[in-house]
């Protein structure tokens, strides 16, 4: 008994002291490069600012189609420097690059060269090749504007497989390479970018479906990846000319960073003061494994470099609550097995190892979107795919190891009275079954009215949802005050003025100073000229101003990178479903999961119609924390619902009740979970800055849509899916 205390005791001293250095690393850094500070994590562009670079179009005549191919494929080359950097039209012959970057850490001028002139591709045969080597003229076969995309595909035709590039043309570059094949046949092809042979295959055969593969060399994967990437970014239509750069702040300011900072630092406080409350000692223990799990995800952040958004803050916040989540499931198979009148020892033992598949599958399925998202996303989708699938790997440790260290030291400590860990009440158990349909009624309702609402805003607004500049492009007025302004005071003064003399929305409003002169720039929907003069007059009556330009600019969300997210969702939700028919043993338990995900997001899709909030990136962040917030809390019940087909008779008992005791069983993780989350955004709610209140209210709707259907709709309508198509029994 005394050498299990004393080893109790050294695990506890050790876990505390890895704690304390884990806050003394993250708060001052190792060594001179001061590694694993908090302060050095990346912000992006919408938290701190950046380099903004804008290229002029030097080709006679570009066409739309050009310019749009251009900027998708700039974006892509970028997010090799930075996930969140944006590219967008300026005017008729202007691209716009922006890049976040710590100017008071970094030099401009540096990034400007390493970012350098977007470059040329080029395949050459080689007689040609040949010619372009000794400096004279050539004609090339093919060059970036005939190629549409690159990828790496896994070969397994052979003895081994293998890693090969896949390359996609365009319509004229399907005729190009076909023709080039035929007459090189045995020959090499030199694929050139930037002045440098990345690739040199051999044509084999005439290849004329517009797709090739390039194969050979036993290229690895991360080789395979480059040369893909390579071709892929390197295809520019188009030739640019840097016109200038500028140093521009924060979209939404650094007092949005540390307000959150504040903001986050109170709401753990209270879910850890409620965890404590509800849950007794297991509460004060999941407190100090949620340290572990905070300071561990800073760590990681700063250590790995990753771009800190304010999707990625979405991303974080999910996980916490995830954190939570699985804590709170744990505790509950705990104090289930105090009620039977099982030992404290082995209640906590049983508790983790009941608990244990709820808690995987609810991870593993939100990893699985995760995966999908960071592979076929682009910019702020994948910002916030990669903070998520951290969070949740740390998560499930600090859940499943940390928690169970404090709580097997807790018990060698002696702590073993009953009280200080709580015992489980009989649940009620209602007719959730029956009830469902009014539930369900009540939400095709809601649904309904957004749907109604959208040609009602169409007809008065001219758009049926509030689609941010991200979506829709708009003007971009640069104004050059006789003073200085700070974002801050542009917001207070300045922006009332524009909304007034344009009749736009204030909120809708992106400033974003240009550091180191009096410039402020503007960014708005689209502005008539009426307009434009009405804002111009106003301004130069309320301010000394001494210079106005305004320029139309696209939208930073190009057609590819919406074609890629919806692409991604509807994998995600696709594999999300086979996994949970596969791990249910029945596709109806995947099929109802992914209806209820449908449902929650039309929920919060309602309130975007109805109250015409803006839909730009912080929807697209929210949508997301939603997917994966609402499966997660699915996956519990239906957990429980697997479990008791197991222990029920169901003959007896009849699935109406199994689905009905399942409910009641989770109903009180349910809530305990979905109140811990919605206290950490309601305090970011209120503490946070006006930029984050939309962002922070649509997130407590999603948290309290997705706390409702998992109650209220997701075991109904398996069993309605289950009475619909019963399978044949002999």
């Amino acid at each position: 008994m005394r050498k299990a205390k004393f080893k109790a005791v050294f695990a506890l001293l050790i876990f505390l002291a890895l704690v304390a250095g884990g806050v003394y690393m993250a708060m001052y850094g190792v060594g001179d490069k001061k590694i694993g500070r908090a302060s050095d994590i990346p912000l992006g562009l919408d938290l701190q600012g950046g380099l903004s670079v804008t290229y002029e179009i030097t080709n006679e005549a570009p066409t739309q189609e050009e310019i749009n191919a251009t900027i998708d494929k700039l974006q892509r080359r970028v997010d090799g420097y930075s996930s969140e950097g944006e590219v967008y039209q300026e005017g008729e012959d202007r691209i716009t690059v922006e890049i976040p970057v710590d100017t008071e850490k970094h030099d401009a001028h540096e990034i400007l060269d390493q970012l350098g002139q977007p470059g040329q591709l080029l395949f050459l045969d080689e007689t040609n090749y040949v010619l372009w080597s000794q400096g004279a003229e050539y004609k090339a076969a093919l060059d970036g504007a005939d190629v549409k995309n690159s990828d790496v595909l896994v070969d397994t035709s052979g003895i081994q497989q293998e890693y090969v590039v896949q390359l996609i043309f365009s319509d004229t570059g399907k005729q190009k390479f076909a023709d080039a094949t035929e007459a090189n046949i045995g020959k090499q092809i030199f694929i050139i970018y930037d002045g440098t042979v990345v690739s040199a295959p051999v044509v084999q055969t005439v290849i004329t479906g517009g797709e090739a593969t390039i194969s050979g060399g036993n290229m690895t994967l991360e080789q395979a990846q480059n040369l893909a990437d390579t071709i892929k970014i390197g295809a520019l239509p188009l030739e640019l000319k840097q016109l200038q750069y500028n140093i521009v702040g924060a979209k939404l300011g650094k007092e949005a960073v540390s307000t959150s900072l504040k903001a986050g630092a109170v709401g753990f406080g209270i879910v850890c003061l409620i965890m404590i409350v509800i849950y007794l000692v297991p509460g004060f223990l999941a407190s100090l494994a949620l340290v572990a799990y905070v300071v561990l995800m800073l760590l990681i952040l700063s250590i790995r470099g990753i771009t800190l958004t304010l999707p990625g803050i979405a991303g974080i916040l999910l996980s916490v609550g995830m954190a939570v989540d699985a804590n709170v499931i744990i505790f509950t198979r705990i104090k289930e097995e105090l009620a039977t009148g099982e030992s404290v020892r082995n209640s906590v033992r049983a508790g983790f190892s009941k608990a244990l598949t709820a808690i995987l599958d609810g991870n593993i399925t939100t990893l699985i979107a995760t995966f999908v998202l960071m592979a076929l996303g682009t910019g702020s989708i994948k910002g916030f795919a990669v903070t998520l699938m951290v969070g949740i790997i740390l998560s499930m440790f600090t859940a499943l190891a940390i928690t169970r260290l404090l709580l097997n030291i807790a018990v060698n400590l002696g702590i073993r009275n009953k009280k200080f860990f709580g015992v489980a009440k009989k649940p009620k158990i209602r007719n959730y079954v029956k009830n469902s349909k009014y539930c369900m009624i009540a939400s095709l309702i809601v649904i309904i009215l957004g749907l109604v609402f959208m040609p009602i805003n169409k007809a008065n607004t001219g758009r049926s949802l509030n689609y941010a500049l991200e979506f829709t492009g708009g003007t971009s007025t640069t104004v050059t005050f006789d003073e200085a302004y700070d974002l801050h005071r542009a917001e207070e003064e300045v922006a009332p003025v524009i909304a007034e003399a344009t009749g736009i929305q204030v909120g809708t409003i992106q400033i974003q100073v240009v550091e180191g002169t009096t410039q402020v720039i503007f960014k708005t929907a689209e502005l008539t000229e009426q307009q434009s003069t009405d804002m111009d007059v106003k301004l130069r009556e309320s301010f000394n101003i001494s210079e106005i330009s305004s320029q139309s600019i696209s939208s930073t969300i190009s057609g590819e990178m919406k074609k890629d997210a919806i692409v991604a969702i509807i994998i995600a939700s696709i594999l999300m479903l086979i996994y949970i028919a596969v791990r249910f043993s029945d596709v109806r338990f995947g099929a109802s999961a992914v209806l209820a995900l449908l449902h929650d997001v039309m929920v919060v899709f309602m309130f975007y119609s109805v109250a015409q909030l803006s839909v730009g990136n912080t929807f697209i962040a929210c949508m997301l924390t939603i997917v994966g917030y609402s499966i997660n809390a699915t996956i519990i019940i239906f957990d429980r619902i697997r479990e008791n087909m197991k222990l029920m008779d169901i003959v007896k008992d009849g699935y109406e009740h199994i689905v009905n005791t399942s409910i009641a069983q989770t109903f009180s993780r349910s809530i305990y979970t979905s109140l811990t989350t919605f206290v950490t955004v309601l305090v970011l709610y209120i503490m946070g800055v006006a930029s984050l209140k939309e962002f922070t209210f649509t997130l407590m709707v999603g948290i309290v849509c997705g706390a409702y259907s998992s109650i209220c709709i997701t075991g109904p309508l398996w069993l309605l899916l289950k009475n619909k198509f019963k399978k044949k029994e002999a």
